[in-house]
């Protein structure tokens, strides 16, 4: 027995509304962003970046991290990463750092520059950059500013705030937040990855397709039980 017009339609929309809203989650989470699971207040930690390929046509050829000048890190080492070659850009401070030996450094790392050896980050692709870094500040966050080079010379500059209040920017900055700072000489305890501004649109959007799935389910069934009445009568 074929569905009444009326449920085929009621379906048929509601179908289309979960499309377009799992459409808009995964266009909302594809930012470049940064996580760690080691990283707290005062300590030293591994972070690691995700890129997104965000172009249709473009390879993305090159990834450029930068230690903003307000906030140096005395440590900042890159994992190697197959098919991509690791530069880094080193600038002097007035001030010195202390390092994890007790000692002190004057010179720190700006900008760690990663470029693709052969295609790139094709589109419909993502790639994961890790740096071991430290010792992060005595604050509850840590801004990343990240430049995503593609093949066709268009660039995407992750450096936009986010303000709390405020609509998420085009291209936010990756932002750490960092777990509490450890007492004495233990292991800092676990930290979160990203800024609640990249994973709050996804549980938005999921909340709405369930909410959408709820009102076609209540449109339908009481469209089939006064179906089967007509044909029982």
């Amino acid at each position: 027995m074929s569905l009444p017009r009326p449920v085929v339609r009621v379906a048929a929309v509601a179908a289309a509304t979960l499309a377009l809203l799992g459409l808009g989650a995964g266009v909302a989470s594809a930012h470049v962003t940064v996580s760690s699971t080691n990283a707290a207040a005062g300590g030293f930690g591994t972070v690691v970046f995700t890129v997104p390929n965000e172009s249709d046509t473009a390879n993305t050829t090159r990834v450029q991290v930068q230690i903003p000048d307000s906030t140096p890190l005395a440590q900042v080492l890159a994992q190697p990463v197959a098919g991509w070659t690791i530069t880094s850009t080193q600038r002097q401070l007035a001030q010195p750092l202390k390092n994890d030996d007790g000692g002190s450094v004057s010179t720190v790392t700006s900008v760690v520059d990663f470029t693709a050896t052969t295609g790139g980050l094709a589109p419909g692709q993502f790639q994961q950059f890790s740096l071991s870094v430290g010792a992060f500040p005595d604050k509850g966050s840590f801004t990343f500013n990240v430049l995503q080079t593609y093949s066709d010379g268009t660039q995407a500059a992750w450096i936009d705030p986010t303000v709390p209040g405020q609509p998420e920017p085009e291209h936010p900055a990756p932002v750490l937040h960092l777990s509490a700072a450890a007492s004495g000489d233990a292991a800092p305890s676990p930290a979160a990855s990203t800024s609640s501004s990249d994973s709050a649109p996804t549980g938005v959007a999921l909340f709405l397709s369930i909410l959408a799935l709820v009102v076609a389910l209540a449109a339908v069934v009481p469209a089939v039980l006064n179906r089967r009445r007509t044909l029982r009568s």
